[in-house]
């Protein structure tokens, strides 16, 4: 039995944050499957003068300790906009990580909890880290690797714990795995709908498609924004990006991005779709234990070239064009790309488990549901 009362101390210090992102090095330091974040990273995430999610909304960190030692992380979160979007009075919780321990669970979303309701928010969702243009979810189905690039990655006893407090699931998303190994190195094994809705695409609709130029980046992210914000503004919780939000988006993408595997698409000069998939730099970060510096930079570069996974981040394609086969276009070219660099498969996440229409798209090139995260909801109460 655990002993000493559990406290929750408001993170309100410098030294706080680096408790707060430190904490999960100790409680993952065992499990092979856990992917450090760059801590430098994780420092602009929680820096309002840095990270403009803070611009119009706001947080609350908490730290949960028993005699003295660390034992939980929670992140209370108010989000105004999802209010203005959806017209749900609805706050959010993140960045959730506890020992195995019911009673520092029940603390941490006591503190998160009753930091909502004073600002008066009726629900709290979660997870999110920080809101649903980053990081979401709690992993409950597929334990058996690391994560890949942005995406969660949690102990299994965390669904009990959440659940055991009165959690109830909100959305699930899933993500899929493509062997394209399996489709051939001359894509011999695509399907032969694909093939053919990917050549109507061109020659009835003349859909061109051409990689992202790096050198006139900024100009092409000017040309994503709304491909972005059109294609997803549907979709369950979807949030519009502000334009300081797209800036760190496209710093990242430079940073992260593949250009051969990189695609617009255009119907005359009209852009209207985009396709991004990025390396799994998780395959890398596995190995630099939170820093590039000042040794870090020696096995990033040791092991990227063996990186064999890749995530498509961002396919989407403006509504009035969805059934022209300019998917199965990006899906032919994109996955010929990857196969010529030795990607061996590919992720397409995260989809919504009621996004009906795009996974049989991903089912029809080849993949296969591998793992599932959840969303819950809770109210807040008086």
């Amino acid at each position: 039995m655990a002993s000493g009362v559990v406290t929750i101390e408001p993170v309100t210090t410098h030294a706080q944050v680096r408790s707060f992102i430190m904490f999960p090095f100790e409680l993952y330091r065992s499990d092979p499957n856990w992917v450090p974040p760059l801590i430098n990273e994780r420092f602009k995430h929680f820096d309002p003068k840095r990270n403009p999610f803070y611009e119009y909304a706001s947080t609350q960190l908490y730290l949960a300790k028993r005699d003295g030692k660390l034992v939980g992380t929670i992140a209370a979160i108010d989000n105004p906009k999802h209010q203005e979007v959806w017209g749900e009075n609805i706050g959010f919780w993140g960045e959730f990580e506890t020992i195995n321990d019911n009673e520092v669970s029940s603390a941490l979303f006591d503190a998160a909890r009753a930091w909502l309701r004073s600002r008066g928010r009726e629900v709290m969702r979660g997870p999110m880290n920080m809101n649903i243009n980053e990081e979401i979810g709690l992993l409950i189905e597929g334990y058996d690797g690391p994560p890949v690039l942005m995406m969660t990655y949690n102990p299994p006893y965390y669904q009990d714990l959440i659940e055991r407090y009165g959690f109830a699931k909100a959305k699930d998303v899933y993500a899929f795995k493509i062997d394209l190994d399996y489709l051939g190195p001359h894509m011999e094994n695509l399907p032969a709908q694909v093939m053919g809705a990917a050549a109507i695409a061109e020659s009835r609709y003349h859909v061109r498609i051409r990689h992202l130029n790096p050198k006139e980046f900024d100009k092409e992210v000017e040309l994503i924004k709304p491909i972005y914000r059109k294609a997803w503004q549907a979709n369950w919780g979807a949030l519009p990006m502000t334009d300081a939000e797209f800036g760190v988006l496209a710093e990242n993408l430079k940073t992260m991005a593949d250009w051969d595997v990189t695609y617009l698409a255009f119907i005359d000069d009209e852009p209207i779709g985009a396709f991004i998939a990025v390396p799994d730099f998780c395959q890398v970060a596995l190995h630099l234990g939170g820093r590039l510096l000042p040794f870090g930079w020696i096995n990033y570069l040791r092991y990227k070239p063996r990186i064999k996974g890749m995530r498509v981040l961002i396919m989407g394609v403006l509504e009035e064009h969805r059934l022209k086969g300019v998917e199965a276009l990006f899906y032919r070219e994109g996955f010929k790309q990857a196969l010529s660099k030795g990607i061996e498969w590919g992720e397409m996440s995260w989809i919504l488990e009621d996004n009906y229409k795009v996974m049989r798209g991903v089912e029809k090139v080849g993949g296969k549901k591998y793992r599932s995260y959840r969303l819950y909801d809770l109210p807040v109460g008086a």
